[in-house]
């Protein structure tokens, strides 16, 4: 129990998390694969998290990583997979639009090395 326990208490946002939610009282809750996680967050942790390239908002407390994106269907974004099981959220035609806008922007610029 303590090897998992350890393992949730160091989740780095951007290589674990698939989305996360900004609640009150400075709680955000992380959503993966397979977790959900809240935590509470300083007012300078929160905002860094809100304001990194690598999420975008998409809707008014939800942030999901450009990273994990796989597809972009129905109005919904999914998560690796698009089968019943996987995680994916609804988007607006608006957010839709500017979500393939940064990930061509991403897929076109070179890789830093």
């Amino acid at each position: 129990m303590d090897v998992a326990m350890s393992r949730y208490e160091v989740i780095d946002p951007k290589k674990d998390t698939l989305y996360f939610r900004v609640g009150s009282h400075g709680l955000i809750s992380f959503h993966g694969r397979n977790y959900n996680i809240k935590r509470r967050m300083s007012a300078e942790q929160r905002l860094g998290l809100m304001q990194d390239p690598d999420f975008v908002r998409v809707s008014s407390d939800c942030y999901a990583n450009l990273n994990k994106i796989s597809a972009i269907v129905d109005d919904y974004i999914y998560f690796e997979d698009q089968s019943p099981g996987g995680k994916r959220l609804p988007v607006s035609k608006r957010k839709q639009q500017i979500i393939r806008q940064l990930l061509r922007e991403r897929s076109a610029s070179p890789a830093l090395v």
